[in-house]
């Protein structure tokens, strides 16, 4: 602190001085500059009065060592020059300071030499008889002017450094003084500044609150466990031997224990190889992770080392709970399973069929056929793909599709005289009831809806059946039904035929070219417009699936 102190005082005091310098030749210079060009503007005036009254003569019979005296034709031809031949002098009439004579009677100007280390006044005055007497006189530039005192500068700077040193010394000595004296076991005691009081007073006030710490962190440890007692995920804090330290509600729950079995070691709990692999791993200072099967599901294990002076002190266990998220990454697997059984199937008979062709093992009558196959399983390739990249589109939220006031009604009948040729093809009557009904939506995904619902009562109903489209309003909810008198679903199946590539008639479904994935973009497109879908089938006998939109 002494030598910050010292520093300080000194940077400072250099600091001032060099200002205090800077700000005093400035304005010396300046003050002289003033008086050089009034001294330069008298001079002009009285050697005008000199040059009106006796001409040339005057000017060659005075002595001009201080300045430089011109005198120049009204045509800018310099007539006389007390410095230069006036023969290779060129002509002065764009000079600034003359056009000002000429154009007001006086002019004044000021410019600095090539080498910028001189700055010549300029003083002219016009005549009576039209030429222009000018005066000009050289001035050292502030540069050359704090050369010249380069000397005298130096000599105080020198002193003011040694006064300085001392000065400095001797006050961060003596401000420290009572700092080094200051008695901290009774700060109240301490004679010294002023503006130490607040200071030993804080000291004071820290000793006294320690004595309460035990009392404190006692109240701190309840508070941990009142926080960690709400945390779904488990916690465990374990010294580096695996004695349990602390447990969460959570925790002891999963251990089927309680938290009396504070300064018992976790393995006695649960002796589970892996959890014991982790505590190991975690003890040598790597944190480490595992999966563990509980009674209540599979949880994600993470064991962290707590390091103090470069030794592990304790181990914190972490319980997150990854039932879910195994149960999504499975469905994703199946799902990644099934698109590629549904994209092998068709590749498989394109790839046969084309090959038969290529070798020519393929009667020409037959060619038409085996085309007409090709055709048909690129197309059922290709609606697999579009449904596909539907339902991703879903899953993303289609943040990019535009939402409006949408007739469910009008929608419905645009689709309805869409699959009609369908339904005629397969000999079901397909008909839309109801009333106009408008929702706020997207009028894609509702189309979907409706197209995906009639497309399946058509081709899993029978011939000679119908399909009744019914669009109301009812109890607050716009309420789409599709009835069909189809084969129905068994009650085994009715939970599961919205997820994806789920087929009830595995074999059904291959002859009429389904996807798997019509009623999952249903689910989807509804549970995005909050809406609500319901089914209701008995087998042999029909179904009827309703959507419920708010």
């Amino acid at each position: 602190m002494t030598k910050r102190i010292f520093y300080t005082v000194f940077i400072v005091a250099i600091g001032v001085f060099f200002s205090s310098l800077i700000l005093f030749i400035t304005v010396l210079y300046e003050y002289f500059s003033g008086v050089q060009r009034d001294q330069l503007l008298i001079q002009t005036e009285l050697a005008a009065q000199g040059v009106q009254n006796e001409g040339i003569k005057y000017l060659e019979g005075l002595s001009a060592d201080h300045c430089r005296i011109t005198w120049i034709g009204r045509d800018g031809i310099v007539l006389y020059d007390s410095a230069s031949d006036i023969g290779e002098m060129e002509n002065h009439f764009q000079r600034e300071e003359v056009q000002d004579a000429l154009a007001e009677g006086y002019g004044t100007g000021a410019r600095y030499s090539s080498t910028l280390t001189e700055r010549y006044f300029y003083s002219a005055k016009r005549l009576p008889d039209g030429t222009v007497l000018r005066l000009s006189a050289i001035q050292n530039s502030l540069f050359m002017l704090i050369l010249g005192m380069l000397q005298p500068i130096g000599i105080i700077f020198l002193a003011m450094v040694a006064v300085s040193i001392i000065l400095a010394l001797r006050l961060s000595k003596n401000i420290v003084r009572p700092l080094n004296e200051l008695n901290l076991d009774k700060p109240l005691e301490n004679d010294g500044y002023d503006e130490f009081v607040p200071l030993l007073r804080r000291i004071d006030i820290q000793q006294r609150e320690i004595k309460r710490q035990k009392g404190e962190l006692k109240q701190m440890k309840n508070e941990f466990e009142v926080l960690t007692s709400s945390m779904a995920e488990g916690l465990i804090l374990m010294n580096c031997s695996g004695t349990i330290l602390s447990i969460n509600h959570a925790a002891a729950k999963l251990f089927d224990t309680d938290r009396s079995c504070t300064g018992e070691n976790i393995l006695s709990l649960n002796r589970n190889q892996d959890l014991a692999g982790v505590l190991y791993r975690a003890k040598n200072g790597e944190p480490a992770e595992t999966v563990m099967d509980f009674s209540y599901g599979r949880y994600q294990v993470d064991a962290s080392p707590v390091s103090a002076g470069g030794k592990v002190s304790g181990i914190v266990l972490l319980l997150l709970d990854v039932t879910e998220k195994e149960k999504a990454e499975q469905m994703r697997r199946e799902f990644t399973a099934n698109v590629s059984h549904e994209l092998k199937t068709p590749l498989h008979t394109i790839s046969g069929s084309a090959e038969l062709m290529a070798g020519g093992l393929v009667k020409p009558e037959d060619i038409a056929v085996f085309s007409e196959r090709i055709y048909a399983e690129s197309r059922r390739m290709i609606r697999l793909v579009e449904d596909i990249i539907k339902l991703s589109h879903l899953d993303e939220g289609a943040s990019d599709m535009n939402w409006e006031k949408v007739d469910l009604y009008l929608l419905a009948d645009e689709t309805v005289k869409l699959l009609l040729p369908e339904a005629e093809k397969a000999e079901v009557t397909l008909e839309l009831h109801g009333e106009t009904t408008c929702i706020y939506g997207i009028r894609q995904l509702l189309q979907g809806i409706v197209y995906n619902l009639c497309d399946n009562a058509v081709k899993y109903n029978r011939r000679g059946g119908t399909v009744r489209v019914d669009i109301r309003k009812k109890d607050g909810f716009s309420v789409l039904s599709v009835a069909d008198s189809g084969i129905g679903v068994s009650a085994e199946h009715q939970e599961r035929i919205f997820e994806r590539f789920y087929r009830v008639d595995k074999s059904h479904s291959k002859e009429i070219g389904g996807t798997g994935l019509g009623l999952s973009i249903v689910k989807h497109a509804s549970k995005l417009h909050g809406a609500q879908i319901d089914i209701h089938s008995i087998p042999d006998s029909g179904t009827v699936i309703t959507v419920r939109f708010p």
